[in-house]
């Protein structure tokens, strides 16, 4: 154990830039790929050399059956399917090509178009492969809706503004530029047979129906310009998206909306040598990599969490507290603290000042309270120079996360009570993202960090977190993993933070969570699961072993204090046996989790920073060693 711990210690030493971060490529499905393309085509500049490219990488990804799909070793998936069959169409891959023949016929037997989600039929509509008339309308006026009604732009997820906004203004110019294909093959029913309508739910009075009857309306008035504040909510549109770039690598720093806030660029006229237009292109070629034969494309770059998880398993594994790399990496997060008063504020007014952290590079409209609370855990382990500022900024920065409380007692990624599930209802909805609740595994991060911090468990805000978390867990005594795949992640994570606030853990219900980690560990003595577990949670447990994951699970073992647990000395002898000589671990599986049932990461610094983490862990209890943890404070807010 001693030797893998070194060996890793010096690859991630290594791999740390010259800045002082760590980050990891976020490796997804080809779709991203697959837009670019069509967005070349739709902006009339087509780089041959590069469309080469992307097209070797869309065909890697091809399924023996002929389809693609949205996570490592899932089933072909019909957005994922289609929009690839059409980039590889459009960049003049012949549809008499066996590959093309069989992702044809699979993209059929999905359902084919009229099966695709709002946000891929808006792009077909704008290169003319979809008429405008069946893509539900977004309305620019929702920029408009403010506090004085229920439910308004700001009830809406930070990623979901994000990405509506730009998709609004797009909506109303419907900059269509017709391509020299067509998907008329991919009609199941033949295209002229087909029906293209939303299917209304069987009950006659639903919110869905409501919003169907309402996406009618808003047709009929877009049609005869019955429009009286659309001028203004087009300008405010404009104006909300401009403000959004600066300070971030280009809009909320992830793909989707960085493509479609370019797309609204030039639907609004803005020249392509305009200032504004080269930056969001350039931002959005920051996210390729590309090489000889290939080109891939992340959704958005993680420096910040990747940089913490990395510092807080060095730190733990008995990295010296004077390192320079480590001080290097304390100042680096120190200095991309966020002190700005971002889109936050509107759900979350509260006196505070300003703080948090972002996943990317720049983004100072966005912190989120996962990567604060990562952060938190790694500046209060990891060495600096200057202890008095790095106290300030973990004071203030722990003051503003506790501000996001939600009132169930959890917290959630971007926002405060982000929960009205009406808005679910909407008919461009169906990215399954419109909300930002509460999670288990966030709540359990925090309370990770305020165990350590010496809260006591009747601090108020405690006690709320610790009811909200027994109440989210699952009867077979796992827990739900929003952001990590799945049960494994959130189980994990659940079981650290209750340890860490120093709860009983052998009361029964917890003791639940430890049986059901022991039952689906496999017979490699790893652990592994799939997201297919989003889907139907029936497949909780089961999956590929995987180092990342193993990691979790032998973490969440640790956290009941038996080190001679066979489960757990069988996890730890399948991440020492699994390592690889240069001091890494590989590893296929997707288990990041971006949108559930639609969007899936795999982080490929995950498969090296937690499993070194884990072996810390294992070692620190062999050893006696507990967690720091500081006096308790004052039992109130």
């Amino acid at each position: 154990m001693e030797r893998a711990i070194e060996r890793s210690q010096a690859w991630l030493l290594n791999e740390q830039k010259p800045e002082g971060y760590w980050v990891g490529e976020l490796i997804v499905d080809a779709t991203l790929v697959a837009d670019t393309i069509a967005y070349h085509h739709w902006n009339g500049k087509v780089d041959k050399k590069w469309q080469r490219k992307a097209v070797n990488h869309i065909l890697s990804m091809q399924l023996p059956n002929g389809g693609w799909n949205i996570y490592y070793g899932g089933p072909a998936e019909v957005n994922a399917t289609i929009k690839a069959y059409l980039a590889l169409k459009l960049a003049g891959v012949p549809v008499t090509d066996p590959r093309m023949l069989k992702a044809r016929e699979v993209a059929r037997n999905l359902g084919g178009v009229p099966r695709m989600n709002t946000f891929s039929k808006l792009y077909l509509a704008l290169i003319g492969l979809y008429p405008w008339e069946y893509v539900p309308t977004i309305p620019a006026e929702i920029i408009l809706i403010g506090k004085w009604f229920h439910v308004n732009f700001h009830e809406m997820s930070s990623w979901s503004r994000s990405m509506l906004v730009p998709l609004a203004i797009i909506n109303h110019f419907k900059p269509t530029r017709k391509v020299h294909v067509t998907l008329d093959e991919l009609y199941p029913e033949g295209y002229h047979e087909r029906d293209l309508a939303l299917p209304r739910d069987p009950e006659p009075f639903t919110w869905r129906n409501f919003f169907l009857w309402l996406d009618g309306l808003h047709k009929f008035v877009e049609n005869n310009h019955l429009r009286p504040f659309r001028k203004a909510a087009l300008k405010k549109a404009e104006q909300w998206m401009l403000e959004r770039f600066e300070g971030s690598n280009g809009l909320a720093a992830i793909f989707p909306a960085m493509l479609n806030s370019l797309i609204a660029l030039k639907a609004l006229g803005y020249a392509d040598d305009h200032p504004q237009v080269l930056r969001a292109e350039r931002e959005l070629k920051n996210l390729e990599h590309e090489d000889e034969d290939t080109v891939r494309i992340e959704p958005c770059l993680s420096p910040v969490w990747d940089t913490a998880i990395v510092a807080i398993a060095l730190h733990e594994s008995g990295v010296s507290e004077n390192h320079p790399l480590m001080k290097k990496a304390c100042s680096w997060l120190m200095d991309k603290e966020i002190r700005f008063r971002g889109d936050w504020q509107y759900k979350n007014p509260v006196d505070v000042e300003p703080s948090g952290w972002v996943f990317e590079f720049e983004n100072k409209w966005n912190p989120d309270v996962d990567d604060t609370a990562m952060v938190l855990l790694a500046l209060r382990k990891i060495p600096t120079d200057d202890s008095k500022r790095r106290d300030e900024c973990f004071a203030r920065a722990l003051k503003w996360m506790m501000t996001f409380q939600c009132k169930d007692g959890g917290w959630a990624a971007f926002d405060k009570d982000c929960t009205k599930g009406i808005l679910e209802k909407v008919p461009f909805a169906d990215h399954n993202a419109m909300l930002d609740p509460e999670c288990a595994d966030i709540t359990a991060r925090i309370l990770e960090l305020l165990g350590y911090e010496g809260f006591p468990v009747d601090h108020p805000q405690v006690k709320k977190a610790l009811e909200y978390l027994r109440g989210q867990q699952e009867s077979d005594g796992s827990w739900y993993g929003r952001w990590g795949v799945n049960y494994i992640y959130g189980t994990w994570q659940a079981l650290r933070g209750l340890s860490a606030m120093r709860i009983n853990m052998q009361q029964d219900w917890i003791l639940r969570a430890r049986s059901w980690l022991e039952s689906v560990q496999h017979s490699d003595g790893g652990w592994g699961e799939r997201c297919n577990t989003y889907d139907d949670p029936v497949f909780k447990g089961q999956g590929p072993s995987t180092a990342s994951q193993t990691a979790w699970a032998v973490m969440g073992l640790c956290t009941f204090g038996d080190a001679q647990n066979p489960a757990l000395i069988r996890g730890i002898r399948y991440l020492i046996e699994n390592q690889n000589t240069d001091g890494t671990w590989t590893e296929h599986e997707t288990t990041g989790t971006g949108f559930p049932k639609v969007f899936y990461l795999k982080y490929d610094m995950y498969r090296n920073s937690w499993p070194l983490l884990a072996l810390a862990t294992y070692r620190n209890l062999l050893e006696g060693k507990m967690p720091e943890v500081k006096a308790t404070v004052a039992n109130s807010r």
